[in-house]
């Protein structure tokens, strides 16, 4: 699928600042993609610039700033085409759960403070109902999610609790991400929070926003993305840009400003076109 997007970021500030340092994670992962071009531009021009790969495998921009400002925008270009995953889930993995190993690789992956007895019992139950298979699981998860949760926009502040979400049944996609990630990990599924964008226009303000679901990790095949706030599994209608065992590590724009008493305002656009 062809993917073209804008993302704009405007910060205004009610007087001038000075900018610490910022990390963006604008950039697209290189898994299931070919980037064709990207072009990453910021106002005022940063006094450094350096791009690399953090520790979970996100490509990331680091900037540094000099004087004073009071606006900061960041504007995010890029053409590419995905691939879309090219493994499924095996069907002779261990039965759920699984003991997890603290030695792994995918042991960050599994540390969640949000497993409380609640999440715990309804990921066992599901579990139960798939008969322990993990791709019935995951499956049942996903489409579960998705029924019972009334999904909708809240720009502002992070996830919730995953045992708030489950109780209330109402959540953004970032909190209905973090509640799958919980049920997984009460499983010993490894487990990942991944933003990012998705070709589905569906929203209910009708506009288009940063996207957020889960990537859990299946031996023998690797990571796997589903979408319970559109109740499918992940193939070519996303983009990954950032993945890491919490949304934090994941945040598009990362950064500060200092500032006695001055407050801001944050406004963004996002223009995607699949096809």
């Amino acid at each position: 699928m062809r993917f073209t997007v804008r993302h704009d970021t405007l910060y205004r500030y009610a007087a001038p600042v000075r900018l610490a340092g910022h990390v963006l994670r604008l950039t697209p992962r290189p898994e299931g993609v070919s980037l064709r071009s990207h072009v990453l531009s910021v106002d005022p021009m940063p006094a450094a610039r350096d791009g690399r790969v953090d520790g979970f495998g996100n490509p990331v921009v680091d900037l540094e700033f000099t004087g004073e400002t009071d606006v900061l925008r960041i504007e995010s270009r890029f053409e590419l085409e995905t691939i879309g995953p090219s493994t499924r889930i095996a069907a002779d993995v261990p039965e759920l759960p699984w003991a997890p190993d603290p030695r792994a690789a995918t042991a960050p992956f599994l540390v969640d403070p949000g497993i409380d007895d609640e999440v715990r019992a309804f990921a066992f139950a599901l579990a139960a109902a798939s008969h322990r298979r993990a791709a019935g699981f995951l499956d049942l998860l996903t489409r579960t999610l998705f029924a019972r949760t009334d999904r909708h926009i809240r720009p502002d502040g992070p996830a919730q609790r995953a045992a708030h979400t489950l109780a209330t049944g109402r959540g953004a996609c970032r909190d209905v991400t973090v509640l799958f990630l919980a049920a997984a990990r009460a499983l010993g599924i490894p487990a990942r929070f991944v933003s990012g964008y998705q070709a589905r226009a569906e929203t209910p303000d009708g506009r288009r926003h940063l996207h957020a679901w889960p990537e859990v990790f299946v031996p023998g095949s690797g990571w796997h993305g589903f979408d319970p706030t559109h109740g499918v599994a992940v193939e070519d209608g996303h983009v990954a840009l950032a993945a890491a065992p919490d949304q934090f590590g994941t945040m598009p724009v990362e950064g500060g400003y200092y500032g006695e008493a001055v407050a801001s305002t944050l406004t963004y656009t996002v223009e995607i076109d699949a096809d």
